[in-house]
């Protein structure tokens, strides 16, 4: 195996969705270098559909501040659809990697207040120190949402090599109105999700533990 895979491999086993980050300063330049490594995905006829409304630390904690404001009194609103259910073993793994958060935190079954009180930290953005929002163009469809998930993935990972810790939110995509209005997103654009960026407190509960992937015969069907 090249050096080059080894890396690769060890990169990607190495990144976890961070839900607790310190308080220290996030240099903008290891995110600047991140979204530039992101920009080399492929994506359909290359149209690289993306657009990213980034954050630096005083405009994320004033974010904060207002979707955490903001979801004490409103619904659920979407741009794209949430899924309609969650079924066979996507619903099982689901199952599993929240009560494994649960677990971490203290939150047994059955405590409806802890779980909330988990779930409101998503609304202040893991006391993150940067945040990006990215967009994607209505017109584009699955195959937008599809280009830009990739570029989120390589951004994520981009921040992994720099040191940085990260979580993609899609909660951020459940206020799609407000975050439209905080951002002045373009009306023909969706808001697909949000990246909250830091410095990970690797001491914190919710860093502990780590989520399992499937092998390969579950998930890949050779002819």
């Amino acid at each position: 195996m090249s050096e080059a895979a080894k890396s690769f491999g060890a990169l990607l086993k190495a990144r976890f969705s961070c839900r607790s980050f310190t308080g220290a300063p996030v240099d903008r330049a290891l995110i600047d270098a991140a979204l530039s490594d992101a920009q080399h995905v492929p994506s359909w006829c290359n149209s690289q559909p993306w657009e990213v409304h980034a954050c630096g630390q005083g405009a994320t904690r004033a974010l904060a501040q207002a979707f955490f404001d903001h979801t004490q009194n409103s619904g659920h609103a979407s741009d794209i659809p949430f899924p309609k259910a969650w079924e066979g073993p996507q619903q099982a793994r689901r199952r599993t990697c929240g009560w494994q958060l649960y677990e971490a935190v203290g939150v047994q079954k059955g405590d409806r207040e802890g779980s909330a009180r988990q779930m409101r930290e998503n609304f202040r953005l893991f006391g993150a120190q940067a945040f990006s929002l990215i967009t994607t163009p209505k017109a584009l469809g699955a195959y937008g949402v599809l280009d830009c998930g990739a570029f989120v993935t390589a951004f994520l990972l981009g921040l992994e090599a720099r040191g940085l810790g990260a979580v993609a939110m899609a909660s951020v995509a459940g206020v799609s109105p407000f975050m439209r209005d905080w951002f002045e997103v373009a009306e023909d654009r969706d808001v697909l999700c949000g990246v909250a960026i830091g410095h990970c407190d690797r001491d914190h509960p919710a860093n502990k533990f780590r989520t399992e992937r499937a092998s390969l015969d579950e998930v890949v069907r050779w002819r």
